[in-house]
């Protein structure tokens, strides 16, 4: 393995020296970065930022509600419809998701001269409840979105989907979604992250490389738990590996792992793949550690590599976390040097998560640039199209199904000591 970036985690977000947050001195991140705290604190001034907006968006009308605003004399305008949860289990990967599409809408917006066209953003809480999803996607679309955008959540997704099929209207970049939103039946659906099903087969070949034969799989008991599980047994299958040595179920985002870890560590599995969030994922490692397993623990994207960092601390050397978009501190690649052009200006730090809604906001930018227009026809054309998009040294398949040649997973680790590794 080889160091992927020098910069360092320290908490729950990568901290942004010139926002007063930290002092960094000299070249070596990793040494200088003082904590003291601040994590906390730049969560806390996120999340008020974040639900602040949606606040408004909920009880204002068009304009307060934006955070990305049309401008006078911009032309037309584009309005895009984002349920995402704001707070409940899954709100440290909604806020940096939300955040980071914020960013490029602003940074869009503020263009001169300008593109042409400028993108609204509007935003609303659902507390990672996909009936609260399905209602706010009816009424983003009711109040004028021209498409929905950035649902996260397999169960909200869905909801969200159903919903967009319904009105006839565009659902694009869901987090973490169902694979079954990839099949030919739902032509409206826009992918920016690859399936859970390449996501499984890279993390059970990696392990068939290593020898790993005996793989386990703790799921959380909702939606995203059991599409994981089953990509997980579909990419077995397809590796001709044996079944699962054992699978076990956990509630959702919670510390009650107990149940599970002695169905594994009974099992003796040489590598568990774990599709949950980071609360589940932190507990599980230190319980199932406990019990004298020395084997690999692997992880989907969803589970949030910041937050999950933040509630293991040390006691994540070892851990690997499949990545669907490129580094935030690979500033040698295009589409990372633009977002942290545009983090400086702004009160917000890198996060993988916050680079994936930064990436999908200017996507969607692209297609509507291609389409020449907001009509929902014209639109699902272009975006139909965007097969091997280059979004700054970074492909997409809008399209793809459930295997993409186009779009790279990568598998990282953090070292006891926080530098990423690849």
């Amino acid at each position: 393995m080889r160091i992927a970036h020098g910069m360092a985690y320290r908490g729950h977000i990568w901290l942004n020296p010139l926002k007063g947050a930290a002092i960094v001195q000299g070249s070596d991140v990793a040494s200088s970065l003082l904590h003291c705290k601040t994590t906390s604190w730049a969560m806390m001034m996120l999340r008020r930022t974040v639900l602040g907006a949606a606040a408004a968006t909920s009880l204002g009308s068009a304009a307060p509600w934006a955070w990305g605003q049309a401008k006078a004399g911009a032309g037309r305008k584009v309005v895009l419809g984002q349920s995402v949860p704001l707070t409940g289990a899954a709100s440290e990967i909604g806020l940096a998701f939300a955040a980071g599409a914020k960013l490029y809408v602003d940074a869009f917006n503020a263009r001169k001269p300008g593109p042409g066209f400028s993108m609204e953003l509007r935003q609303v809480d659902d507390g990672y409840d996909p009936a609260k999803a399905g209602t706010n996607a009816k009424k983003l679309l009711a109040d004028g979105a021209d498409l929905l955008f950035g649902f996260v959540g397999t169960a909200s997704s869905d909801a969200g989907e159903a919903v967009a099929k319904q009105q006839g209207a565009i659902f694009f970049a869901p987090f973490a979604a169902s694979d079954t939103l990839r099949d030919a039946d739902h032509a409206n659906v826009f992918h920016v992250r690859p399936s859970m099903a390449d996501e499984a087969f890279k993390m059970v070949r990696h392990c068939a490389t290593l020898g790993q034969e005996r793989i386990a799989v703790l799921a959380e008991d909702d939606a995203m738990g059991r599409a994981g599980l089953a990509a997980v047994r579909q990419a077995m299958a397809e590796l001709k590996l044996p079944p699962l040595a054992a699978w076990a179920f956990v509630p959702v985002n919670s510390d009650k792992v107990d149940a599970a870890v002695a169905t594994l560590a009974k099992a003796q599995p040489q590598a568990i793949i774990q599709v949950s969030l980071f609360n589940s994922t932190a507990a599980f490692i230190r319980k199932m550690r406990k019990t004298g397993y020395v084997g690999a623990f692997m992880n989907f994207s969803v589970v949030g590599i910041d937050p999950l960092f933040t509630a293991l601390g040390k006691d994540i050397g070892g851990v690997v976390v499949s990545q669907v978009v490129p580094s935030p501190r690979s500033s040698a690649t295009p589409i990372v040097k633009e977002y942290l052009a545009a983090i400086d200006n702004s009160e917000q730090t890198p996060s993988y998560e916050s680079m994936e809604g930064f990436i999908a906001a200017k996507t969607l930018a692209e297609a509507v640039r291609r389409a020449k227009s907001s009509d929902t026809a014209a639109l699902q054309k272009a975006m139909t199209a965007m097969t091997d998009y280059d979004v700054g040294g970074f492909r997409i398949n809008l399209r793809a199904g459930i295997r993409d040649q186009v779009r790279a997973i990568d598998l990282v680790t953090i070292t006891p000591d926080g530098k990423i590794v690849r």
